[in-house]
């Protein structure tokens, strides 16, 4: 029989099979010798040992479309990212390497900016100014006030999204309002660290109607940009491809060679500092990687 695993948790993985139903299924030695893990997402072929008890083995993992390995989920069509616009103030740097890590995987983006019931207007607007430059789809809402849930529920339609981001963000709770299956623990916000508890213990599928699902995947507090080279960073900054041919030098890495046309930019406002800073740091680490 053929499925998808919707959970996977403490080793068991829920494969939902259509006209069929949820099995419980434990996966297969071989792929642990193979070193391959089943995820959330993965279309697989699973054998089935207990039909009353809806009990199987998972046999083989069908071809990935894509794969993270943080939030660890397979075949997406796109990924929600969601932050809030304050308590907690956006982590710009773990934000950047996030959308780092889906251009790199090649994956479709929505940058969610949550609580703008309790958000300055200046801070809604820089962080349009930011990210909007990139060529990104920014959307602000409020669970609180409903503001911008019913434009969020059709950029989901008819899609397989990861949504992920930082704890204490409202990522339960806008959940919550896009689908009425599953009503999430939501997390509170410590007052003296303004960081939320963790409330995602495990990578879930959710459908919201028959042709769509989202993935609620646990937080995360820190991304590293290791899969590949320095000389391959520039290109997962869209906001730098307009400038791509003109610099000076052929194959200018935008860090400190002149007639930089991204430093132009940089200069003349184009391009935000935050991301162009947050691009040097990176920079660093993979070529301090390259010195290992």
């Amino acid at each position: 029989m053929q499925g998808k695993i919707v959970k996977g948790i403490a080793g068991f993985y829920y494969v939902n099979v259509v006209e069929s139903g949820l099995y419980e299924c434990k996966a297969k030695g071989v792929f642990r010798k193979d070193k391959l893990k089943p995820l959330v997402g993965d279309d697989v072929k699973i054998d089935v040992l207990d039909e009353a008890k809806k009990k199987g083995n998972i046999t083989e993992i069908l071809p990935r479309k894509n794969e993270l390995i943080r939030p660890a989920v397979a075949n997406i069509d796109q990924a929600l990212v969601v932050f809030a616009v304050a308590r907690p103030k956006p982590h710009l740097n773990l934000l950047d390497r996030f959308l780092v890590m889906m251009e790199a995987k090649g994956i479709p983006l929505i940058l969610c900016f949550n609580k703008t019931d309790i958000a300055k207007d200046t801070s809604i607007e820089e962080l349009l100014s930011i990210y909007s430059t990139g060529g990104y789809q920014v959307i602000f809402t409020s669970t609180v006030e409903e503001e911008n849930i019913d434009e969020l529920k059709k950029l989901l339609k008819g899609r397989l999204t990861a949504v992920a981001g930082p704890s204490g963000v409202g990522k339960s709770s806008i959940i919550n309002r896009i689908q009425s299956n599953v009503n999430m623990q939501t997390g509170t916000i410590s007052e003296k660290i303004e960081r939320g508890k963790h409330t995602t213990r495990h990578s879930q599928l959710i459908m919201i109607d028959n042709e769509s699902y989202i993935m609620d995947t646990p937080g995360f507090s820190s991304l590293y940009t290791n899969e590949f080279e320095k000389e391959e960073l520039k290109h997962y900054f869209p906001e730098f491809a307009p400038y791509e041919g003109t610099c000076r030098f052929h194959g200018c890495d935008h860090v400190h060679e002149p007639g930089c046309a991204v430093r132009a930019a940089l200069e003349e406002g184009k391009i935000a500092e935050s991301r162009y800073q947050n691009y040097l740091e990176m920079y660093q680490e993979l070529k301090d990687k390259r010195r290992y």
